[in-house]
């Protein structure tokens, strides 16, 4: 077999993802709430007995950004939330920090296609400064309450290590909705169901339609 040939991976639903040349057709909605699901936060590391999927961290910012937007999201801008990760759950793989420098301007490149791919295919409007810092202020509290409740981390390392100097959150924002323990990891398959039902319904608002996950 010629390996070196090959640049696409088969996904769940049969269809080929070309990691070089990504089209927006090459995957379904359960394939991308499966890969997030199968794809771990942290390094796979977790004081949980499973880890923390990148689905259920997605689904956190979100909802941060929910409550934190004085007059409230579009559905369009909601999706964005949800998917800011998304290339992580085609090529099942979230680089922890230390590494990056190492991956090179390949990698980056190929991580901005898909990314740029994405956008494209779910067409989420383009960030402007303001929500991208709001976004960035989401997703960096989330990142520091994931390193204390299922990390393992402590605050002093997270405000040294990692350079967060705001509170750690205390209350999961997800707990409530979903009935389940505060910051306790999800199994894959509950994580990509919730995952994929979050992003059919933003389709559905966005879309004015009833909520279908698309085949």
């Amino acid at each position: 077999m010629n390996e070196a040939a090959r640049a696409w991976v088969r996904l769940p639903s049969g269809r080929r993802l070309d990691l070089l040349a990504p089209t927006p057709f090459d995957w379904t909605d359960e394939d991308l709430a499966l890969g997030l699901a199968r794809t771990f936060r942290w390094g796979g590391h977790s004081a949980w007995p499973q880890p923390l999927s990148v689905a259920q961290h997605a689904l956190t910012v979100l909802a941060l950004r929910r409550t934190r937007t004085r007059h409230g999201l579009d559905a369009a801008r909601e999706m964005r939330e949800l998917l800011h990760d998304a290339e992580e759950g085609l090529i099942n793989f979230d680089c922890i920090s230390p590494l990056k420098p190492f991956l090179g301007e390949g990698f980056s490149a190929l991580s901005e296609r898909l990314t740029q791919t994405v956008a494209t295919r779910y067409r989420l409007p383009a960030w402007t400064v303001e929500e991208k810092r709001a976004h960035k202020s989401a997703d960096v509290a989330a990142a520091a309450a994931e390193a204390v409740h299922v990390a393992g981390w402590t605050p002093v390392e997270v405000r040294e290590t990692l350079g967060i100097a705001g509170p750690i959150l205390a209350r999961d924002p997800l707990a409530a909705r979903y009935a389940e323990q505060p910051w306790r990891p999800w199994a894959p398959d509950v994580a990509a169901a919730r995952f994929l039902e979050e992003l059919s319904a933003l389709q559905a608002r966005r879309d004015h339609r009833p909520g279908v996950s698309e085949a």
